[in-house]
Order: structure tokens, then C-alpha cells, then sequence
């Protein structure tokens, strides 16, 4: 049995995100994929009662599922298929990356958009072509979108 190619988004409140979504929802429609919906999460700190740690950690990811589930319904009215939801607790996004991407071997494609109106390409994608792509042993393949894509371009190029 083959594996379905996972696209996977960093989900983040950027308006950029939603165009790498839509991107991704497309390609992966186009190619019998999927979508993978990667959220980042910070180590809930609180050193004294483990007890507090832990609610604020749970509270955190309650949250996240929250926000996932607001793009899990445009994914699947765009691919016809659920997305799949990570949510992961990290320092960064990059460290993120490289545990999922370590961890998953059916993720194939890492989309990305460029933020727009001059604030640079956004700190993920400035990291990236900074110190390159360093994910362990595997060699995932990035696409990287301009954050301001129509949607009749992204029909267009994917």
C-alpha cells in the first residue's frame, strides 16, 4: 500500500497562511494528496505547581484545535478530504518543523507563503534561505508562494 502525499501549512494567524492553505488545498486536490496543518504551540512554563503547567499546556491546545478547526472545514470543502491536524509544543516554528518532518515520512511538500508589502519574505522563509534546510535525513522539498496570490493565480499555477 502507497502513502498519500501530505502538503503541510504552518497555521498561524498570518494572512499569508491562508494562501499558502489555499495553495496547498489545491495542489493536493490536484494530486490525489492531502493536507497537513501544522500548529505551533509554546512550552507552557510555570515552574512551581506542575499541576498549573499542565492546565495551561491543555488550555493551549484546546485552543489550537480551535483555530484548526475554523481552516479544517475550508480544507475539506476544497479537497473533499479532512485535514490532518499537529499540534506541537516548540520553542519555533523551524524546531517544529524538524521533529513533524523527522516523525512523518508521508509528508512530502512543506508550503509556505512569503509575506507581502515590504515586511520581507516572514521569518520562516527568511530562516530557511538563510541556514538552508536542515530536517534531519530526510530532503523535503519546499514551496514557497507569494503571500498575495489571487485566488484565480493559485487555480491557475497549481
Amino acid at each position: 500500500m502507497t502513502s498519500r502525499r501530505k502538503f503541510l501549512v504552518v497555521a498561524d494567524d498570518t494572512a499569508e497562511f491562508q494562501t499558502a492553505l489555499r495553495f496547498a488545498c489545491r495542489r493536493a486536490r490536484s494530486t490525489g494528496g492531502h493536507v497537513a496543518l501544522l500548529k505551533v504551540i509554546e512550552p507552557a512554563v510555570f515552574e512551581h505547581w506542575s499541576g498549573v503547567r499542565d492546565e495551561i499546556a491543555r488550555q493551549q491546545r484546546q485552543e489550537a484545535e480551535s483555530e484548526l478547526q475554523e481552516s479544517a472545514r475550508f480544507v475539506q470543502d476544497e479537497t473533499g478530504l479532512p485535514p490532518e491536524f499537529l499540534i506541537v509544543e516548540a520553542e519555533t516554528n523551524r524546531s517544529a518543523l524538524k521533529q513533524v518532518l523527522s516523525e512523518d515520512p508521508d509528508i512530502k511538500i512543506l508550503v509556505l507563503a512569503a509575506a507581502t508589502g515590504g515586511r520581507g519574505p516572514g521569518p520562516l522563509v527568511s530562516s530557511i534561505a538563510k541556514e538552508g534546510v536542515k530536517w534531519g535525513s530526510r530532503k523535503v522539498p519546499i514551496t514557497i508562494v507569494p503571500g498575495d496570490l489571487t485566488d484565480d493565480e493559485i487555480v491557475d499555477l497549481a
